[in-house]
């Protein structure tokens, strides 16, 4: 009996220590689980501040990757928004162009919305053209300049009287470094145009700023549909993109008004900024007079 009981005795100790051991690994294995979920809460928080610093090293580029035209790069957070007030005089080219003057608009990418090419025969190159971006942001008026850059003005004309522009968005905001709004791509992906180029009209004292109204490019001679509103500091620009007008003061109001709504981010760092958090998509584009 002392035996049996003995053994009864010692088989109890040792389920005692199994289940006590049992529950000390299923202890353990608790807290484990409740550290890595801190761990994981704490590396979804150290990843949210390292791509935010990603985004706020952005660069510019007015057209953008993806893209088949750009500016150049910007650099800085998209938050906290200082918009310059004054306006920047456009510059003048110190030799007037022929007048009139010839332009070619050859083939180059596929169209992203249907369109003919603009006849390039006997170009003005003399006066102005007052025409309003119609958007759902508000109407953004501008005043195209054909003595600055008679083919530009004459390709962009010819795409607003083809309803080229109309219904389709802005895709590229920059806030720091190059403050300025890009669109022209039916696509609104940054890579679209209008299946033909034409070569550029700049020369070395163009200046860029608050204001000014220009084409973007993917190189030389590379200018197509897209184009950016600069609304506030772009003055580290090179002479590289074709200046073909400027923006209204109430045109510059709805610009800056979108900036401060800031962008997504989705284009830091490079080309920098991101799409508009305030969508601008063009209604109508009409010619003012």
């Amino acid at each position: 009996m002392g035996t049996n009981q003995q053994r009864r005795e010692a088989a109890k100790r040792k389920l005692e220590r199994q289940l006590a051991r049992r529950a000390e690994r299923a202890k353990r294995r608790k807290i484990i689980g409740i550290g890595a979920a801190v761990g994981v809460v704490v590396l979804a928080a150290g990843l949210i501040v390292v791509l935010t610093g990603q985004d706020d090293e952005g660069a510019a580029n007015a057209q953008g990757e993806p893209s088949s035209s750009a500016a150049p790069s910007e650099e800085g957070p998209s938050e906290e928004i200082s918009i310059p007030d004054q306006r920047v005089e456009p510059a003048e080219r110190s030799e007037p162009l022929p007048n009139p003057t010839d332009c070619e608009y050859p083939e180059g990418g596929e169209a992203a919305k249907q369109v003919d090419p603009p006849n390039g025969q006997g170009i003005s190159s003399q006066g102005t053209v007052e025409m309003t971006l119609s958007s759902t942001a508000g109407d953004i008026p501008v005043t195209l300049d054909r003595s600055l850059a008679p083919c530009a003005v004459n390709s962009f004309e010819h795409l607003a009287e083809q309803d080229y522009f109309t219904d389709t968005t802005c895709h590229r905001l920059g806030t720091q470094g190059l403050q300025m709004l890009q669109c022209g791509d039916p696509t609104g992906q940054g890579a679209g145009g209008p299946g033909y180029t034409f070569a550029d009209e700049t020369f070395d004292e163009l200046t860029y700023g608050r204001g000014i109204l220009a084409m973007a490019n993917a190189g030389p001679d590379t200018n197509g549909s897209q184009f950016f509103m600069v609304y506030g500091e772009a003055s580290a620009l090179p002479p590289d993109y074709t200046v073909f007008g400027t923006i209204s003061d109430e045109g510059l109001k709805v610009l800056d008004e979108v900036a401060k709504a800031g962008h997504d981010g989705s284009l830091d760092p490079s080309p920098g900024g991101g799409k508009p958090n305030t969508e601008v998509r063009f209604t109508d584009v009409t010619v003012s007079q």
